[in-house]
């Protein structure tokens, strides 16, 4: 029986892999989050490898408010980049895989056709450049890596955009939602079967950079929409653009992902966003 550290398991992409892990028993999984294991302890984290015998390790954890990042530089990289290089090299120590969980942040957005991995990251925000730090802190301290790069999170759990959008549903007559910022929204649920896939299916070591994301194209406005359609919310989502909505970390305004090679590579089949949409909003 192999030992899963998952990492960050209080948040949307953790509480998944914790929904869905009983459907694995090959697999004994260690949740943690903060409480149970605080990343930036170095020893602790050596400790725990050592404790359990870590195989592998999915990192959920992640510092995510892309707009408080521009001023605290200092907890954004210690979260994003210092503890991502403390996990990969007790996973190269113990000869695990590290699974590494990454954005679509790391690119301008100034392309015309889906992102693939051997695009050059560009990052527009300090956010961006944090987690693409962690991507190369990842690779360079352990030869058996995946990073997994996704985009516009959304589930039960935490706080995200089809949340914010049913509250203001509810409490707004009218609403203005960004239409010029293109790219797909990820049901973490979703990319929580994905990681548990690659997990079964890869068996030797790899050093592989995949993106994930549910299928289509959107705007969040569009994204919006779709949200008040299926809960029948009377409230009148209105496009406007990202000059109007002024916000501190600069967004890229095109990150739809390719997905050719994670289908390729591990042959799997993707959901559409809106599919993915409904069966979240019958569970809100």
């Amino acid at each position: 029986m192999k030992n899963i550290l998952i990492t960050g398991s209080k948040g949307q992409l953790g509480s998944e892999i914790k929904d869905i892990s009983d459907n694995y028993p090959e697999y004994r999984f260690f949740f943690t989050d903060i409480d149970e294991l605080d990343l930036t302890d170095k020893h602790a984290v050596t400790t725990f490898f050592q404790d359990n015998k870590i195989d592998i390790c999915i990192n959920c954890a992640a510092y995510t408010a892309v707009d408080k990042a521009e001023d605290e530089k200092v907890p954004a990289l210690k979260i994003n980049r210092d503890t991502v290089e403390t996990l990969a090299k007790n996973c190269n120590d113990h000869n695990s895989l590290l699974i590494h969980i990454s954005t679509d942040y790391v690119f301008n957005g100034r392309n015309y056709k889906p992102y693939s991995e051997e695009d050059i990251p560009s990052p527009e925000s300090y956010y961006g450049l944090t987690k693409l730090k962690g991507e190369k802190a990842a690779f360079a301290n352990n030869n058996n890596t995946v990073i997994i790069r996704t985009s516009w999170l959304y589930s039960k759990y935490g706080n995200n955009f089809v949340k914010t959008m049913l509250r203001l549903g509810n409490e707004k007559d009218k609403i203005g939602v960004v239409a010029d910022q293109i790219g797909t929204p990820t049901y973490a649920g979703d990319l929580a079967t994905a990681i548990m896939e690659i997990v079964k299916q890869n068996n030797q070591p790899i050093k592989e950079i995949y993106h994930y994301s549910n299928e289509g194209a959107i705007s969040w406005y569009d994204f919006a929409k779709a949200v008040m359609k299926i809960k029948n919310l009377n409230c009148k989502v209105n496009p406007i653009e990202s000059k109007d909505f002024p916000a501190k970390a600069n967004r890229p305004f095109y990150s739809v992902l390719n997905k050719s090679k994670i289908k390729k590579d591990f042959n799997m089949e993707i959901p559409y966003w809106l599919d993915s949409l409904k069966k979240v909003l019958t569970q809100l």
